[in-house]
């Protein structure tokens, strides 16, 4: 067996395990030596790029991408035997056969394209949130780590928190009793404003051809899309609720066992075809599972997010489960039961959940070993189709109702523009 067919057989066992829960147990594996490096290719250098470099530095980089040659330079400066490239294509094209994995951390209207030619080439994949720019590109990226059997983990670092493992625990202990509404909101506006009329020269240092990748062509404009804002337009990003939806609702998805709703219903300002709602309002039903009951979650963000919830003032994000027996907030770094007086005494059940050895740790291990991720594709493949139904239902003005199976909103076909999309050529996503 060579050393690239092991890695992937590995990863295959991770996640056939985690069928039976993110955190199943695999039968021993033979492990590769603690010294033996992945050697990992990198799409996009800057930013929240250079974070996730910096979570799997003490591997091998080999290959690094980025469209804007300043970002490439001062990291080339960092891994110097690295080779780099502006095309990620080009960079899977060449090195794949050579390389183990590939972390993508770029604009979101890329990480489908990148994703699914580094998976099909064979190699473990880390991409940030959301997983990706469609619905129908989560479920396809999902199923083709599933087919190529690569460890793969999405960019929601939160989920490696303690916090995060307590109030699961204390949600699934039963404390606050049956749980059928959960409220999540962010006060973060990524929106508003209409396309530029007229373009600018574009910098010596940017590709924007490879910048604009599977999008449509569209006139450069200093400062309204490469490296800040791209978030604010459809065509890039999907506002405050691609954003952040996959940290604060993976809380929800994880602690109540949720997959796929089976309606989804949206109301903000008026739909503009260019540029995100700066607040919205999404209303999700998700079915009964196993033995909890069916959940209504909703979620707000930016000038939609209310003062209260469930009569207490609520700070800038968060989440509230409403339960039975009580409430539960929590945020990234803490949780608090309601009403205070009758938890007065809590003590929390023993911890069940193994801490994490970080988040990027569990996938460079699940690379080597098989050892399970927590945030593997089919996991955050399913929690980024439900996130990005919001926008599809404020986008059609209608409530969709969903069928997961098929992909597609029996009530609504205008919804299937937006559930999938058209790219470039040479760009495609396809099954």
């Amino acid at each position: 067996m060579t050393r690239r067919q092991f890695l992937k057989t590995s990863a295959a066992l991770s996640t056939a395990s985690l069928s039976g829960g993110v955190f199943s147990q695999l039968a021993p594996a033979q492990s590769l030596s603690a010294n033996e490096q992945l050697k990992i290719l990198c799409v996009g250098t800057a930013n929240r790029a250079s974070a996730n470099i910096q979570g799997v530095k003490q591997e091998n980089i080999v290959g690094l991408c980025d469209v804007d040659s300043k970002f490439l330079d001062k990291a080339k400066t960092d891994f110097p035997s690295a080779k780099t490239y502006r095309d990620y294509r080009e960079m899977i094209a060449q090195e794949a056969p050579q390389a183990d994995a590939i972390v993508i951390a770029t604009a979101d209207h890329n990480h489908a394209p990148a994703a699914i030619r580094a998976i099909r080439a064979g190699l473990h994949c880390y991409c940030e949130k959301p997983l990706t720019h469609t619905v129908q590109e989560a479920r396809l990226i999902a199923q083709a780590a599933a087919e190529q059997g690569v460890a793969t983990q999405m960019g929601t670092q939160i989920h490696a928190g303690d916090n995060y493992r307590r109030v699961v625990e204390i949600v699934q202990a039963g404390t606050i009793g049956d749980i059928a509404e959960v409220h999540v909101w962010v006060g973060k506006g990524w929106g508003g404003g209409d396309r530029p009329e007229s373009g600018d020269p574009v910098p010596a240092n940017l590709d924007w051809d490879l910048w604009l990748g599977p999008a449509p062509e569209r006139p450069y404009k200093a400062g309204r899309y490469h490296p800040a804002n791209w978030r604010r337009w459809w065509d890039f990003g999907q506002g405050t609720l691609g954003d952040m939806g996959c940290h604060y609702m993976d809380l929800p998805f994880w602690a109540l066992q949720l997959r796929h709703p089976t309606s989804i219903s949206a109301s903000g300002p008026d739909v503009n075809p260019e540029t995100c709602p700066l607040g919205l309002m999404v209303n999700y039903q998700f079915p009964a599972r196993d033995n909890m009951v069916p959940v209504k979650m909703t979620w707000y963000d930016g000038d939609h997010v209310p003062k209260e919830v469930a009569g207490q003032k609520v700070p800038g994000s968060g989440v509230m489960f409403i339960g039975s027996e009580g409430n539960l907030f929590a945020n990234y770094g803490s949780y608090k039961l309601y009403p205070e007086s009758e938890f007065a005494d809590f003590k929390p059940p023993q911890p069940t959940i193994p801490d994490s050895i970080g988040h990027h740790r569990e996938w460079i291990e699940a690379c080597k070993t098989g050892q399970p991720t927590t945030c593997n594709f089919d996991y955050s493949g399913a929690l980024t189709e439900s996130v990005l139904l919001g926008n599809v239902a404020f986008r059609t003005g209608q409530t969709l109702q969903w069928d997961a199976e098929n992909l597609r909103a029996t009530n609504c076909p205008e919804a299937d523009a937006l559930i999938q999309k058209q790219y470039r050529a040479g760009w495609e996503v396809t099954a």
